[in-house]
């Protein structure tokens, strides 16, 4: 079901008169609606968390059909906006781009994430990567939905130049052609300097997504620094991997039965049993 009505939320929860977006990443259904139920205004998805989950490493080695089916699933679990991390598009040439867009946007996502990293490790040329941006605003135009376009470029993250005055200078060029071609805000995970992100926001001229990372600043701290949006990527994921670790070694070692703080059965039970009651009550507690 298109839903141009949570593209607009999502659209205003980046507005800087409410101070910014934090959002989590869910990887299917259970996670999306425990991160409704723990008051997430909007769900991001994590391109490496679907991916393990679905047998894979991260990086489009998933089959096209089976990433969408997750998508779909998670995107009607939960009655929050969601944007969907599509990587590079699952597609060689922007017209590919567009129609998996077109997928995404009529299984009800709100926004997306597509990236300029390739699967060789390196950028796509800023030509490249504008044109798919493009194609991917034309596919949101022509169903009608104001999709949140976040355009993520790898230049911290594939250490791009060989000084931090060449990469932000790279950054700076990619973002403000990114947002040209039909960007809503430019994503560069791997910053996390709050000085640095000032100095990106400044000279870029539009909104800044970022990411958590582990040991960096925390999510409050990067949105006064000028952040728009700050995700989690993959770390909700690998943190509940970790607490499944530990429960399992304490189970085959003292045998300590598992036992956490989070949801009872009983409780998550329901939210699957009426999924419609689920999303009526986080719909009154907006």
């Amino acid at each position: 079901m298109i839903r141009p009505d949570h593209a607009r939320t999502l659209h205003a929860l980046h507005a800087p008169a409410g101070g910014g977006l934090i959002l989590p990443n869910a990887w299917d259904a259970a996670s999306a609606r425990t991160l409704e139920h723990a008051g997430a205004p909007a769900i991001g998805t994590t391109s490496a968390g679907i991916a393990f989950a679905l047998g894979y490493p991260d990086g489009e080695t998933a089959p096209v059909e089976d990433l969408l089916d997750a998508l779909a699933r998670l995107v009607r679990a939960t009655s929050r906006p969601v944007t969907a991390d599509l990587e590079g598009g699952y597609a060689r040439d922007p017209g590919g781009v567009a129609r998996i867009v077109t997928r995404a946007l009529q299984m009800g996502m709100a926004g997306l994430n597509l990236e300029d990293a390739t699967d060789t490790g390196t950028l796509r040329a800023v030509e490249d990567q504008t044109l798919r941006l493009r194609a991917a605003r034309h596919a949101a135009d022509t169903l009608g939905v104001p999709a949140y376009l976040n355009a993520r470029t790898d230049t911290y993250l594939a250490g791009f130049g060989h000084t931090p005055g060449e990469r932000l200078a790279e950054t700076v060029r990619r973002g403000r052609a990114y947002l040209r071609a039909g960007a809503d805000s430019v994503f560069v995970p791997g910053l996390t300097d709050p000085a640095t992100l000032r100095e990106l926001r400044g000279a870029l001229g539009g909104p800044v997504s970022v990411m958590l990372l582990p040991g960096g600043p925390d999510a409050h701290t990067l949105l006064h620094a000028g952040a728009s949006r700050v995700s989690t990527g993959p770390a909700l994921m690998l943190a509940a991997l970790g607490h499944t670790l530990t429960l399992t070694r304490d189970l085959l070692g003292p045998g300590t039965p598992p036992a956490t703080p989070g949801p009872s059965y009983a409780q998550v039970q329901g939210w699957f049993s009426r999924p419609e009651a689920a999303a009526d009550s986080s719909e009154s507690g907006r």
